[in-house]
């Protein structure tokens, strides 16, 4: 270990002082992993994920990249959420089978950040998931300490809050306690030399990342593995730099 990880390996441990389970899942990507402090998501940890847009389908791209993270651990997944629209045969498209899947339909977000804390409580499941607007930086702590104690990866599945105008933005974007945030935007499929769509593309956006530096990626949307993929012109061709800079997500 060279000391610089030696340092900031010595910072988390500093920054988590009652965590007992420091399990990382892969993305298995290594320009995503290599990135990383820990070289992939830890797994007893809070993170946060969005869409890149005030719309629909940004939002699905970012339902999509979360059901990858969970297609990718074992054991069941709580999801909490006020909507009914969660779409299980989208999910599974991506690797997260519907028999793993315990819905928590919850009245508000105030109940759906209850059953996300109760539910982390329980070692025994892989993750929990909750569809939220806004994350006070109170609840994501609570959240962030129940993770910690069981091991199980919590993930924030924010949704955009539409203004009377048809803008969307994100609720607290700058106050909040997750260990990564990532924000999801649809991008053009490649064109095919035959008629039809190419593989879905999304751009990838670490926007905060403790212990690490924001990043964007250009990546295949997640397979029925729940695997991401670096598009192949650039795995074979251009080499995919990673581009730092400051988050754009700010309230």
């Amino acid at each position: 270990m060279s000391s610089i990880d030696d340092l900031r390996h010595r910072i988390a441990m500093i920054e988590r002082p009652t965590a007992r389970h420091t399990d990382v899942l892969p993305f298995g990507v290594p320009e995503i992993d290599s990135h990383l402090p820990e070289k992939g998501l830890l797994r007893g940890a809070l993170h946060e994920v969005g869409g890149g847009g005030p719309d629909a389908v940004p939002a699905a791209a970012a339902a999509l990249f979360t059901a990858g993270i969970l297609a990718r651990l074992s054991g069941q997944v709580v999801w909490c959420a006020t909507t009914p629209d969660l779409f299980a045969p989208g999910l599974a498209c991506a690797g997260l089978a519907p028999d793993r899947l315990i819905h928590a339909a919850s009245p508000d977000e105030k109940t759906v950040l209850l059953v996300m804390e109760e539910a982390l409580r329980h070692p025994g499941l892989a993750a929990v998931v909750g569809e939220l607007v806004r994350l006070p930086m109170t609840a994501s702590r609570r959240l962030v300490l129940a993770a910690e104690k069981s091991g199980v990866m919590a993930l924030a599945l924010r949704r955009q809050k539409h203004s009377k105008a048809g803008e969307g933005r994100m609720e607290d974007e700058a106050v909040n306690a997750a260990c990564t945030r990532w924000r999801i935007t649809p991008l053009p499929s490649p064109p095919l030399p035959v008629p039809g769509l190419g593989p879905a593309r999304w751009q990838i956006d670490l926007t905060r990342c403790r212990g690490g530096q924001p990043a964007t990626w250009i990546m295949e949307a997640c397979d029925a593995q729940g695997h991401l993929a670096v598009p192949a012109e650039l795995a074979y061709g251009q080499d995919q730099k990673t581009r730092y800079r400051a988050p754009r997500y700010v309230a």
